[in-house]
């Protein structure tokens, strides 16, 4: 019996001609670490690969060390973006950050996530997974 607290979601790559072979890139999340109704973000490539973030109702991502997520690189603009729940989607939105926010390879100024979404704020790529 397949039991949630035993569920891994793995998410690969999502540019195949990224993904290296096997399952060495590959991020996986036990069911476990993500509660209903909350997300995680797993950080795929970048200094702090593997790190994982919880979000809440309102998270900054910058270079600045006071955003929630403190990206430390010079590709990444003090104030980048900010990830908000709203109506019970997180939502994505670039802060006018001069290389831009992507999601899955789209430069967005805004956009609901779902799950699996690859973001790449700077040189940083992340997967998200939701609850």
């Amino acid at each position: 019996m397949d039991l949630p607290e035993q569920r891994t979601i793995v998410i690969a790559k999502v540019d195949p001609l990224q993904d290296a072979p096997g399952d060495a890139d590959n991020v996986s999340v036990s069911a476990t670490e993500i509660h209903a109704g909350k997300a995680l973000l797993v950080v795929r490539s970048g200094a702090q690969s593997g790190s994982r973030y919880a979000l809440s109702h309102s998270t900054t991502v910058g270079r600045h060390p006071e955003s929630n997520i403190c990206l430390d690189d010079v590709t990444v603009s003090r104030r980048h973006a900010l990830i908000e729940q709203v109506s019970g989607k997180y939502v994505v939105r670039d802060l006018g950050s001069l290389n831009g926010t992507y999601v899955n390879q789209m430069r967005i100024d805004e956009l609901a996530l779902e799950q699996g979404d690859e973001l790449q704020i700077g040189k940083y790529r992340m997967v998200f997974f939701n609850g």
